[in-house]
């Protein structure tokens, strides 16, 4: 097994008394420790040896005595701070953690990270200082060595140090181990000791800081997660992150999938880039609001600096290049590009969907990466989520054409390799043969080359069955996470309009959640009221099949100011629809030969070719096990 941590020699004077502490002496460094506290802010420690450490190291005697404050970076200038900071309420406390008011005061930083904490809701038995006292006796004991591996879960990440000194290492590696034995449910935590290691600069002892990072572990507040503790929690962040990143940063989405062979293992580094690449300062500042929001904050800010690095390069500059190390290099840089507090105003200038919405995003996550077979008890595990592109094969577009494609659609269904269901090549030019093969698969992307030489398409999330729910009228079904694209001439895709502007729109009160989509006939007809809507309001369709389509999309309803604001897709015996509102981004006959596109409301979006066209090829790509 893998062990991570570092042979520490005896120290013979641990560091003594409260905060302010003398710096250590500059001349009793050995070798060592000398190769591990580098210049760099952030050092990480990786051995595959046999771990022995000095237990005594460890003094436990007050706040700032585990920090090496030769390797700090100066602090930041004072504050202006508000009397009584600890008594605010919670919304100012947020608002003082984003404009880092405690920065430059690290006694007030310890008091506020500890009393923020103490407030974390938690399961009922959660180990405290005591709980630790006792296990770290009962573990190390009377001997001045340790020979104890670190946990497990551990295996394969790094440690970095944060400017901590001989006595915060140690204290880090064991704190680390009694997690171990406290936690047994644990498998999987990268982030754990990174959590550790900035704590401890604001701990009194060793067991005050394991009982504030068990009380992260153990937080039990609903819709809100602070650490993930399996590969599978942490593998569905990754694809959250992924699904917000495609969302939120197109440009550097696009940049990213047009110059990586995997999109999703670029993206699965988003949390090291917050805590492993990024300086101290900037880490800690993280912190600070972390505590007040949990993880949101954290795709908040990774979001961010995703914004950054695309403004940062080209694509030129990155051919033939590994951007998953130019993304590192250039966090570990970031002070040349953005300054801590500017990073933070753009982070929380993006608008993101609301706590519970990401969550249950996670949750869906996770339900696709347990249909592939990744379990809560299972180890890290190496696979590719990826779809080889290298054995797909299309009549419209080519390999390359189809990871762009690819690293648009939702990551729980990018899991999953394309199927084709349909081809007017194969099963001919008829809507009904049409039908038969697409029911049953959700979602589903249609890709259409015309006779120009012009290829467009859209991503549909949801079944076409649903089109006969409607009844006599076809009713438009489908949900937010419904998109169109362009792939030649140009490449662009055109998402639904409430993605690029949710201030649009406003919560759907409860009382009227219930009101269902116009129908065509109704939109065409210009009828005022032709479904039972209101003539000023209309809300988006509500989930159909729960597990399936998009929960932070196809749950929420909203205050809409058209009526043609979520027309997503519609199909009939004449033909079918995709896009409403002053015209239809798409549109086919019932002989799929003939079409038409047009400037449409749901998704804001110019015509995706010559407006009337003619049908050359039609596919429809399906995705297996789904």
């Amino acid at each position: 097994m893998l062990q991570v941590g570092l042979s520490l020699p005896h120290s013979p004077g641990g560091a003594a008394g409260g905060f302010p502490m003398a710096k250590p002496a500059k001349g009793d460094n050995t070798g060592t420790e000398q190769e591990m506290f580098a210049s760099s802010p952030v050092t990480i420690v990786i051995t595959s040896e046999a771990d022995t450490w000095d237990i005594d190291a460890s003094s436990s005697l007050g706040c700032g005595q585990f920090v090496d404050w030769d390797r700090m970076p100066d602090p930041e200038q004072e504050a202006p701070i508000p009397q009584d900071i600890l008594s605010k309420p919670p919304k100012e406390l947020k608002k003082l953690a984003r404009g880092g008011y405690w920065a430059a005061s690290h006694v007030l930083r310890a008091q506020v990270y500890h009393q923020l904490i103490q407030q974390v809701t938690c399961r009922l038995v959660t180990p405290d200082a005591l709980v630790y006292r006792d296990v770290a006796s009962r573990l190390f004991g009377k001997l001045s060595v340790s020979s104890h591996p670190l946990p497990e879960f551990l295996e394969g990440c790094s440690m970095p140090t944060y400017c901590l000194n001989l006595e915060g290492v140690t204290a880090l590696k064991k704190i680390l181990i009694c997690v171990g034995n406290l936690f047994p449910d644990i498998t999987y935590s990268p982030i754990l000791p990174s959590l550790v290691a900035l704590l401890l600069h604001y701990s009194e002892d060793e067991a005050q800081c394991f009982e504030n990072i068990s009380r992260l572990i153990a937080s039990n507040t609903s819709h809100t997660s602070y650490i993930d503790q399996s590969f599978l929690a942490h593998q569905a962040s990754c694809m959250t992150f992924g699904d917000l990143a495609n969302k939120h940063c197109p440009a550097a989405h696009k940049l990213i999938a047009s110059t990586s062979e995997n999109v999703f293992e670029v993206y699965s580094e988003w949390l090291s880039w917050l805590f492993h690449d990024l300086p101290f300062n900037y880490a800690i500042r993280i912190f600070d609001v972390y505590l007040m929001e949990g993880q949101k904050v954290l795709y908040r800010i990774a979001l961010a600096l995703l914004k950054q690095y695309r403004l940062s390069v080209t694509s030129t500059e990155l051919e033939g290049t590994n951007i998953k190390a130019d993304l590192q290099a250039f966090v570990q840089n970031i002070a040349e590009h953005v300054t801590v507090d500017k990073l933070l105003e753009r982070a929380f200038g993006i608008r993101l969907f609301s706590r519970k919405e990401i969550w249950l995003l996670q949750m869906a996550n996770r339900k696709a990466l347990m249909e592939r077979g990744i379990t809560m008890v299972q180890r890290r595990q190496s696979f590719h989520l990826a779809v080889d592109i290298q054995n797909f094969s299309s009549s419209i577009v080519t390999a390359q054409e189809m990871r762009i494609i690819w690293s648009w659609i939702p990551e729980r269904f990018s899991l999953f390799p394309p199927l084709l269901l349909f081809s007017t090549s194969e099963d001919g030019c008829s809507l009904q043969r049409f039908y038969t093969c697409c029911e049953g698969y959700e979602p589903t992307v249609l890709l259409i080359k015309t006779t120009e030489g012009e290829v467009c398409g859209a991503f549909l999330s949801s079944d076409w069955s649903e089109r006969k729910k409607s009844g006599a009228t076809s009713g438009f079904f489908g949900t937010g996470e419904c998109f169109v694209f362009t792939v030649r001439p140009e490449t662009e895709r055109y998402e639904w309009v409430f993605i690029k502007k949710p201030e649009l729109a406003k919560a759907m009160p409860r009382s009227r959640q219930r009101s269902p989509s116009p129908s065509p006939a109704s939109f065409l007809s210009s009828s005022p009221d032709g479904c039972g809507t209101s003539s000023n309001h209309l809300t988006v369709p509500t989930l159909q099949r729960k597990g399936r389509l998009s929960p932070f999309l196809a749950m929420r309803h909203f205050l809409l100011p058209s009526k043609t604001a979520s027309m997503f897709m519609s199909g009939s015996r004449e033909g079918i629809i995709i896009g409403g509102g002053g015209g239809q981004a798409l549109s086919l006959d019932a002989n799929l030969l003939l079409g038409r596109t047009e400037h449409c409301e749901t998704f804001d979006n110019p015509p995706l070719c010559q407006e009337n066209f003619k049908v050359q090829l039609l596919e429809v790509w399906g995705f297996q096990n789904t």
